[in-house]
């Protein structure tokens, strides 16, 4: 089983230095993959616009994403994601999103009143076809630049009843978010299962899992946040964050021991500035590099 890291950049406004020398340190100490999230009513890099920044300071770490899809045009957002892979020299991972539950983001997306999950059944199958060449959408169209990667994966989130039948029927893997080992084993089990009746095989090492954790005793406060965030009312935030590198390693083992191998680790206490990047990504690389496989 490949074990991979990705650093997820967090919260803050995009600062074009600290995001070079991030991407570029992250680079240097080995990391898998540089994370952005869309996060439109939050101060957060933009990961399309962010990534292709990045792509062009970095030559190996791959460049992965949260993306929501909504908001534009289907077919321009497939181009938009075709060109990034493109000028990344096909180093573009997808996860497709459909955003957070407020009223505010979803008037901005404009998906008020509709069902963001029947939008994400009739996308997935566009962007394979506009992804290999191939006319797709209302207006029949074809995209003039494709992917490098051929075909360029499709992963999706979510832990629900529909997310978990839609990751089986649709994705080429799955990353979940805040949920304890034993949850996402039963996450992991449910897609298997869901691909099996749809007649689909995910690869077993297509599931992951983003990890907000804290370095010490005293950032665990911020854990309370989470809670909001947290659908599930038999999970405790002390379940989903762990605290120290001992812990870290601990949870990031039990979940491979439940079969998930990518990981997107953020820091829950902020990180704002160069400096402070540059210490936890050190510490980031004693905790959990060697793990990486």
């Amino acid at each position: 089983m490949k074990i991979r890291f990705a650093v997820s950049v967090g919260l803050g406004p995009p600062d074009p230095l600290q995001l070079a020398e991030l991407a570029e340190e992250a680079e240097q100490r080995g990391f898998d993959t540089l994370w952005m999230s869309d996060l439109p009513l939050l101060p957060a890099a933009q990961p399309a616009l962010g990534l292709a920044y990045v792509a062009a300071r970095t030559k190996r770490v791959r460049l992965g994403g949260n993306f929501i899809p909504f908001g534009v045009e289907p077919y321009l957002f497939a181009h938009h994601l075709a060109h990034l892979d493109r000028l990344s020299g096909g180093r573009l991972l997808v996860t497709l999103v459909p955003g957070l539950e407020g009223i505010e983001e979803r008037r901005a997306l404009a998906t008020v009143g509709r069902h963001r999950g029947r939008m994400m059944d009739a996308l997935v199958p566009a962007l394979r076809r506009w992804w290999v060449g191939e006319p797709a959408g209302e207006a029949g169209l074809a995209l003039p630049v494709v992917p490098v990667q051929q075909p360029l994966e499709i992963w999706l989130g979510g832990s629900g009843p529909e997310a978990r039948s839609r990751a089986g029927r649709l994705a080429d893997g799955w990353l979940g978010s805040l949920l304890s080992p034993g949850r996402a084993e039963m996450v992991r089990r449910s897609i298997d299962d869901e691909a099996t009746r749809a007649g689909r095989r995910i690869d077993p090492e297509h599931f992951g899992l983003s990890i907000a954790y804290a370095r010490r005793g005293e950032d665990w406060e911020n854990a309370v946040r989470l809670r909001r965030s947290v659908r599930h009312g038999d999970e405790d935030p002390q379940r989903l964050v762990p605290v120290g590198a001992p812990e870290l390693r601990r949870f990031v083992g039990r979940l491979v021991d439940v079969g998930l191998s990518k990981f997107v680790v953020r820091p829950l206490a902020p990180v704002s500035s160069t400096p402070q990047w540059s210490d936890e990504l050190a510490w980031l690389s004693d905790t959990l590099l060697d793990l990486q496989t």
